[in-house]
């Protein structure tokens, strides 16, 4: 891998692990559909001067069905279930449980490019959901098996939406792209945040968390995403969710004094073990080149043969 793009990886690590924080916060005093309308629309509403200048909509023309099929796996439907997870599950554990998308990716690529997977990926995925069997342990998520469904359906949402981006959105440029997607989404939840209104005004942690939401994790999450898919591919891409679990957890206890307990621990442990062996790619087989002369010997012909019209 690159340097850079082992920097957008690491980036990307540091971001995406910071929204379960704020999605608790938020979630505390809105909906999960505001959650996902008011994180879209800053976004959207963030990039759209810029993605004017990059050409605007019509960049996209002859990719809306891929555009919309990556918006709802990575957005429609991925960040309303995180939001509603929350509401009962802790962010450090809604992290953890979305460091399966590597796991994920394997069954995926196997299912859909009957891509043949080692012994060591299908033992990587066994020891990962031996780390989801955890987390559904005492101090974790045992009370609402419900909520880590909802998390682990997105999580397939996280591994399926990158390789739709990488053969289908390939060279697209990132910002109109990403305003499209994030645009189309708003568009999805605000009807529904209108039909179960009217709602409260959220005090300033939620407001501030809903910012920083549309902002960061956001509007500059995806452009540098988008860049990190280009660099390394929509497989490597997934690899962001190894450093996710550790900021979500790290920052879970520091700012929610959420506890760690020994369960969290041993889930993260195997989780990220899982997905570390679940990634791990083959070595290709070298296949010996023969000597020309020997060859040509060995066949009784001349070894450099007149090219043929």
């Amino acid at each position: 891998m690159s340097r850079r793009g082992w920097i957008l990886l690491g980036a990307m690590g540091v971001i995406w692990g910071v929204p379960y924080l704020l999605i608790k916060v938020a979630v505390g005093e809105v909906t999960p559909a505001t959650v996902v309308l008011a994180r879209t629309a800053v976004g959207a509403l963030l990039l759209v001067p810029f993605a004017w200048r990059a050409g605007g909509l019509r960049v996209l023309r002859g990719h809306w069905p891929a555009v919309v099929a990556f918006a709802a796996l990575e957005i429609v439907g991925p960040w309303f279930l995180l939001s509603n997870a929350e509401r009962t599950l802790t962010s450090s554990t809604t992290g953890l449980l979305v460091a399966t998308v590597p796991i994920i990716a394997v069954v995926v690529g196997r299912l859909v490019d009957r891509k043949h997977v080692a012994a060591v990926r299908w033992a990587g995925l066994v020891v990962g959901l031996g780390g989801v069997a955890l987390l559904l342990g005492p101090g974790a998520a045992a009370d609402d098996p419900w909520a880590v469904v909802q998390v682990l359906l997105a999580a397939v949402g996280y591994a399926v939406a990158p390789l739709i981006a990488e053969r289908r959105l390939h060279g697209v440029p990132s910002i109109p792209l990403t305003a499209a997607c994030l645009g189309l989404s708003a568009l999805v939840y605000l009807p529904v945040v209108l039909a179960t209104g009217p709602h409260p005004m959220p005090g300033r942690d939620a407001l501030l968390s809903l910012l920083g939401l549309g902002v960061v994790c956001t509007a500059l999450a995806f452009v540098l995403f988008f860049g990190l898919i280009a660099e390394v591919g929509g497989a490597r891409a997934t690899l962001v969710a190894y450093l996710n679990p550790v900021v979500a957890v790290a920052l879970g206890a520091v700012v929610l004094d959420e506890p760690i307990t020994w369960g969290v621990l041993a889930g993260m442990a195997l989780i990220l073990a899982g997905s570390a062996a679940a990634s791990r790619r083959a070595r290709p087989v070298e296949t010996p080149v023969p000597d020309v002369a020997e060859a040509a010997v060995a066949c009784d012909e001349p070894a450099v043969r007149e090219p043929s019209a």
